[in-house]
């Protein structure tokens, strides 16, 4: 047997076929077929009838071909008519993309056939929609893996970071098989073995005294309980007494268990009685008290601090800038932090603070740099000077000598030489202290003292504060 078609049905003699019937078999075998005549006019167009989805295709009769198809598939067409007409027999493929107003453009697979005396080509085509939507859905498909893919690539970089920059010594153990899927640095340190080979080891060997199926269980019933506690162990490469405090989770369908391994004295630091009082104080003291980190941002603040800016509770002020409730903003708040970080201490700041309300409050504020912890920062004590202001005395800043050299004025002056004389020492003294708190910054100087800059730069000259460059 031969798939050749010159050997199809070879030798018998075929029935005339009815032209009725010929053109029922042909729309039928097709999804859509057309008569184009030897100048490229559509004589004839036929539609399948268990295939409606072209609808009427009617006005295309009478038309060039040029018409029907785009541009790009006209050129196709002419070229295969040309190859097609050099053949002696046979039929060609071309996949033609068609424009009609009503269902706009769908590319169509057509088989190209020689027939009649006046050589017309008879085009026979399959719809090819739905391979074009197929592909269409696969092209989708390969992008939203792509998409996911990279999410996930950007998850992997983000845990393996968050991972190696923590303190914290973490292992990740597989609950089914009790081997650790990974660790960090910090961990590997801890149990005295070299990261590559502690990876897919099995956890409870890494301890003495320990059994597979017992320590996991063990732990997987710490983790699920509500008062878990500690577990105490020994690194049998290290020898070193490590605490473990599992967490149990759920990953892609797989049971894991991250253990956070720590030192005794690292979870027994003893809470000492100053501890406990200096605790009580800061949350019930009268002051406002609050904890920055190195950057002004608060990490802590009591009641009081919270009375003084009108919040209800402590998310008011966590994990905002001080700057926020400062009257002068981060002019305040970098003179402060500045001059606590340089000497380590600032005392009785005077400035106002910011209510969530705009109301302003004066304030005096002692800022000290604690250096020396794990975390960097600093901790502020703010008292509200607006009672003090009333209750205090006035007088000169200048203390006894200030008042002594004026009352010495008193009779070889006049009243009004002896004010101006003291009001030229007291704001000498002012606009001498706001430079040396913003360490010679005229801009921020002049913002503390109510002042253009350009007012500052007289008074500067005017009591001889200015650097001969600058005069």
């Amino acid at each position: 047997m031969s798939t050749d078609s010159r050997y199809f049905l070879a030798g018998v003699s075929l029935p005339v076929i009815d032209p009725e019937l010929l053109s029922e078999i042909v729309s039928t075998v097709a999804d859509i077929s057309m008569l184009v005549s030897a100048e490229g006019i559509v004589t004839a167009v036929m539609t399948n009838p268990h295939h409606p989805a072209f609808g009427k295709l009617d006005g295309w009769i009478g038309s060039h071909v040029s018409k029907v198809v785009t541009g790009e598939s006209y050129e196709k067409f002419a070229k295969r008519v040309e190859t097609l007409k050099s053949l002696e027999s046979g039929s060609l493929a071309v996949e033609l993309n068609h424009t009609d107003v009503g269902i706009l453009e769908f590319p169509v697979r057509y088989s190209m056939h020689r027939v009649g005396p006046a050589r017309d080509i008879l085009l026979m085509g399959r719809d090819m929609r739905p391979v074009a939507e197929m592909q269409q859905q696969l092209v989708a498909a390969q992008i939203a893996l792509e998409r996911d893919y990279e999410t996930q690539r950007g998850m992997d970089t983000r845990y393996r970071v968050l991972l190696e920059t923590t303190r914290d010594a973490m292992v990740l153990v597989a609950l089914n098989s009790g081997r650790v899927v990974d660790l960090n640095e910090a961990a590997a340190l801890a149990l005295g073995g070299p990261r590559s080979e502690l990876l897919g080891a099995d956890i409870a060997q890494e301890f003495e005294g320990r059994r597979r199926g017992e320590f996991i269980e063990n732990l997987s019933g710490l983790a699920t309980s509500e008062a878990a506690s500690p577990v105490d162990l020994v690194a049998r490469r290290s020898r070193r007494k490590l605490r473990l405090i599992p967490k149990l989770f759920r990953a892609a369908g797989e049971r894991l268990m991250m253990c956070r391994l720590e030192a005794p004295e690292q979870s027994d630091a003893p809470e000492t009685e100053i501890s406990k009082s200096v605790e009580k104080l800061f949350h019930d003291g009268v002051d406002a008290m609050v904890l920055l980190d190195q950057d002004g941002v608060i990490t802590a603040s009591n009641d009081a601090f919270l009375k003084l800016i009108g919040g209800s509770r402590p998310a008011n002020a966590r994990g905002r800038s001080l700057a926020e409730f400062l009257a002068r903003g981060s002019v305040d708040l970098r003179i402060l932090l500045d001059n606590a970080k340089r000497s380590g201490h600032l005392r009785l700041y005077a400035t106002k603070v910011l209510s969530e309300f705009s109301n302003e409050v004066a304030v005096e504020i002692s800022a000290t740099y604690m250096g020396s912890q794990p975390k960097r920062g600093f901790g502020l004590i703010i008292r509200d000077s607006g009672h003090a202001d009333i209750r205090r005395r006035p007088g000169l800043a200048g203390g006894e000598d200030s008042v002594r050299s004026v009352m010495e004025l008193v009779g070889s002056s006049t009243l009004k030489d002896i004010v101006a004389e003291t009001t030229d020492v007291v704001e000498r003294m002012c606009i001498q202290t706001a430079v040396d708190l913003t360490r010679n910054n005229r801009v921020a100087a002049a913002e503390m003292l109510g002042l253009s800059r350009q007012s500052l730069y007289v008074k500067l000259r005017k009591f001889g504060l200015l650097s001969k460059d600058e005069d």
